[in-house]
């Protein structure tokens, strides 16, 4: 991708560490008195999300970019920081940075937060996936309205449970935009043994990169104790997710009832 910039101010030097703008070809000028460092990150994600470096794939390196954007190294280096410590590229020692990947064993429950009271994820190992149902279906209003479509668009509506140690403990219900996700079954989730979202980004090119949740308390339904072999006075912890590709996109609406009796949910606040 070619990058037309405009003379940088770099934050390395004596001159002020803001400037006004930096041509990109994709959004045009950035906001005045953005960090250097920050108008670089934005011109590295836009060459992720343009998909010039693939995910695992390495991308060029420091000095490379300090030439390509005329910044200095360090300046580049604080750019990738923020972005490796985002999940979004991978520092290996020796080798370089590269994009991350879902199929990752660090980020492969980047977004799990429920956690075993005994030991950790790895000690528990993965869980046992059960798809119930893939269909497609016309988006409800709330789905339409949380992945930004039309509610005449169809998306896929997927249900399965998570079980450790063969005990079911997460039922989920995922809708995911129709138009992305096209050919996606059934049979293909069940013959799929990595994390599902490695599936959406090697398959179906969409990488979710963040995510905002909504906690509440709740009592499960009828169908909901069949699944999770409960009670109807099983107090469950309804998590509901909406995953974000580049430059914000909703792509995943998620809900998740979660059982805590073995298992506790964990945010770390920074």
């Amino acid at each position: 991708m070619n990058i037309a910039t405009q003379p940088l101010i770099d934050s390395s030097a004596p001159a002020p560490a803001e400037v006004t703008t930096v041509a990109s070809p994709a959004h045009g000028l950035t906001p005045a008195f953005s960090p250097l460092y920050q108008q670089i990150k934005v011109l590295i994600l836009q060459s992720l999300q343009s998909g010039e470096w693939k995910p695992s794939a390495a991308i060029p390196s420091e000095m490379d970019l300090a030439a390509r954007f005329k910044v200095s190294q360090g300046t580049v280096r604080k750019a990738i920081d923020e972005l490796a410590a985002e999940n979004l590229l991978v520092r290996r020692q020796g080798k370089g940075t590269f994009v991350a990947t879902h199929a990752e064993q660090h980020v492969q429950y980047r977004f799990l937060r429920l956690f075993p009271d005994d030991g950790d994820l790895q000690a528990e190992g993965p869980a046992q996936r059960q798809i119930i149902d893939c269909k497609r279906v016309r988006a409800p209003s709330e789905v339409a309205k949380a992945l930004t479509i039309r509610q005449t668009e169809a998306v896929l509506q997927v249900r399965r449970v998570l079980s450790f140690a063969a005990r079911p403990t997460i039922l989920e219900d995922l809708w995911l935009p129709g138009a992305q996700f096209k050919g996606l079954t059934a049979e293909r989730l069940r013959a799929y043994h990595g994390p599902m979202y490695a599936l959406f980004e090697t398959e179906f090119g969409v990488r979710m990169v963040r995510a905002e949740e909504k906690i509440r308390a709740v009592l499960p339904d009828e169908d909901q104790c069949a699944l999770l072999k409960i009670d109807a006075q099983t107090p469950l912890l309804s998590v509901e997710r909406t995953a974000y590709t580049y430059n914000d996109v909703p792509m995943e609406l998620r809900r998740g009832l979660y059982l805590t009796d073995t298992h506790y949910y964990r945010n770390a606040l920074n």
